[in-house]
């Protein structure tokens, strides 16, 4: 076995410890995290059901961002539903067989690998050209969107101009997960893609890119706006009352 094939399995073993590790911690802590004050955005639900409703809309349509900017909601829902389309492509390589609804996305997420770029583009465009965003933009904001656009520009690459073996990816990464390691294909391009997928799953835990799970606990938008119906007191606020 090639000391390339030993070092890219050792890299994804820790790359996918930190990644499910970071994650619940950071998890924890959201979900510890008090929420002294009723301070749901509104207008907002008044049952459950409707903060679940609106919860939904948040993640599959963006409906703030919509409200906020037609210009912003387009490009970051246009990368997050191409995304969305590569990761369900790639499954692919994770199944043996493969389900029937990943195959069927196959087609449609080849190309969706375009959408999540123009997505990508046109966020780092908003960065650098609209003043006050730019004002606020960090070091970190631009290479986060340099790494995401790498990623997607290097997977592209990899289908359209200098096409890899597919098939001994695939033995890779099933053989990684069966704990029986089977020969990386030495293809620059997939090595640096796949340099560039572990580097984004050391990362993602400690980045902004954390407002995936976030956004379920962010409590403008997960509380009931039932204050004159209902005193909200924390459980905390209880036992220093006692």
């Amino acid at each position: 076995m090639s000391g390339l094939t030993i070092g890219y399995a050792l890299l994804f073993y820790a790359a996918t410890a930190v990644l499910v590790v970071g994650l619940a911690l950071k998890i924890r802590v959201y979900a510890r995290t008090p929420s002294p004050l009723k301070i749901a955005t509104t207008p907002a639900p008044v049952t459950r059901g409707g903060v679940a409703l609106r919860l939904l809309r948040e993640v599959v349509l963006f409906e703030s961002l919509f409200k906020s900017s037609k210009w912003t909601w387009a490009f970051g829902w246009l990368f997050h539903a191409g995304l969305l389309l590569v990761l369900l492509r790639h499954l692919r390589y994770f199944q043996q067989p493969v389900w029937t609804p990943v195959v069927w996305v196959q087609f449609i997420g080849t190309y969706a690998g375009f959408a999540l770029v123009a997505g990508l583009a046109g966020l780092w465009a908003r960065r650098v050209l609209v003043d006050r965003v730019r004002y606020i933009s960090t070091p970190s904001d631009h290479l986060h969107l340099a790494l995401l656009l790498a990623i997607g520009l290097s997977g592209l690459a990899m289908r359209f101009v200098a096409p890899t073996d597919i098939v001994a990816l695939k033995a890779f990464t099933l053989g990684l997960m069966r704990f029986d390691w089977q020969p990386l294909p030495a293809d620059p391009l997939l090595l640096l893609h796949l340099t560039l997928v572990a580097l984004l799953m050391f990362v993602f835990p400690i980045s902004k890119l954390l407002h995936a799970p976030g956004l379920f606990f962010s409590p403008t938008r997960n509380q009931v706006d039932n204050p004159r119906e209902a005193r909200h007191v924390t459980p905390w606020a209880e036992a220093v009352g006692k």
